[in-house]
């Protein structure tokens, strides 16, 4: 792998990752892409080829566990270890083997965990080189979804993950019902597209150009990504699951997301040791992060991004997306309450800048012992982290 694909920083290739529960339409949303001319130049990883059912008028060659389809598009079956057949569809392109592709798909199983793939793709030598998450996109059913969506952690994961989550049988319920599938979705991901439309309307380029795991450096940029504006038209879903009266559950047990603003600076060091210490003591359950921070000292503001124990490295903006300088931070978590974390980590915050008084330094040496707790779980350790430096 390591003469292939000289990449220039900022090319590596785009994954999107389909993912949704057994019977909720995701092999239906994969067959109307796969005929799609957008789909020229992309790779797409998926469980059977007998399960999507690939018209003989698509296919153009076929060859071991690859097809290829007249469109340019290229498929291939998952039959081993995941970060295997990519390597060997990389090295299959760089030899002239496959057609050329810069996209690259893949379909997960109905009962599938999507972090693991993400894992693999930001973390794998010889995969995190050449390929980074797009977005994910989850299917729900719109007739049995809500109940799904209740029974089933791995379903609900499926969702708090997704960029985009597109409602499929639509035509087969009433509005109350649409609207209540629309609800549950949004108390677990208020920051997540839906898409409620006719499968063979679905306009296949808003799946494939988004980019929803990342951002460009541009104002409308990280604005779009934090999709912040979302979460004021859910506070009150999520407070009325949070008290545990909707869908007859405790919200200790239950995914949810929300958006905290602060309107005072944070402390860099602070935060990345408060963060750092969630993700060791919660980070199973800290299923997304996603922060625009107004850091002392700074002018831009510094964007943050986790997915459990995955953090990418901060980046550090010259300029605001627009006049509010206020920190946000969305997360998506799994029986851990609001106030459990903003309480922490204004407490951890509070302290480093009484510190930084009381010293009269620059840098907090963070090494609190006041009982304070994170994510419902006593502070034991200090230092800072090494992906905030």
């Amino acid at each position: 792998m390591q003469n292939l694909l000289h990449l220039r920083e900022g090319t590596r290739i785009p994954v999107v990752v389909i993912t949704g529960f057994l019977g909720s339409g995701k092999t239906t949303l994969l067959q109307k892409l796969l005929s799609s001319p957008e789909f020229s130049k992309t790779a797409v990883l998926v469980n059977e080829f007998g399960e999507i059912g690939l018209d003989h008028h698509l296919i153009e060659k076929t060859q071991e566990s690859i097809v290829t389809l007249v469109n340019g598009c290229i498929c291939c079956t998952i039959r081993e270890d995941l970060t295997v057949v990519i390597k060997d569809l990389l090295s299959r392109r760089e030899n002239h083997q496959i057609p050329y592709f810069d996209r690259l798909v893949v379909e997960t199983t109905g009962l599938a965990d999507p972090i693991p793939i993400i894992h693999t793709l930001t973390t794998e030598p010889g995969v995190m080189e050449y390929f980074e998450v797009a977005t994910v996109v989850t299917t729900v059913d719109a007739v049995s979804g809500a109940k799904t969506l209740s029974a089933y952690p791995e379903a609900e994961k499926q969702v708090a993950l997704a960029g985009h989550v597109v409602i499929t049988k639509e035509d087969l319920v009433d509005n109350s019902i649409l609207g209540e599938v629309t609800a549950r979705i949004k108390i677990l991901n208020a920051s997540a597209t839906i898409l409620v439309l006719p499968l063979m309307k679905i306009d296949s380029k808003v799946l494939l150009d988004s980019n929803d795991y990342n951002f460009s450096n541009d104002r409308l940029g990280v604005r779009s990504w934090m999709n912040y504006e979302k979460f004021e038209s859910t506070e009150g879903l999520c407070d009325t699951q949070a008290r545990g009266q909707r869908l007859g559950a405790s919200h200790t047990t239950r995914i949810s997301s929300f958006c905290l603003s602060f309107d005072k600076n944070m402390d860099w060091t602070a935060f990345g040791i408060w963060m750092t210490m969630l993700l060791h003591s919660r980070g199973e359950d800290i299923l997304r992060v996603k922060a625009l921070l107004n850091v002392d000292d700074m002018e831009g503001p510094v964007v943050f991004h986790g997915v459990q124990h995955i953090v990418h490295p901060p980046i550090h903006l010259d300029n605001w997306p627009d006049g509010d300088k206020r920190s946000r931070i969305v997360f998506i978590v799994r029986g851990i309450s609001r106030e459990e974390i903003e309480t922490s980590l204004l407490a951890f915050n509070s302290a480093a800048k009484t510190m930084k008084l009381e010293k009269g330094s620059k840098c907090a040496d963070i090494s609190i012992s006041s009982g304070l707790q994170i994510g419902g779980r006593p502070f034991l350790r200090r230092g800072a982290p090494s992906w905030m430096k």
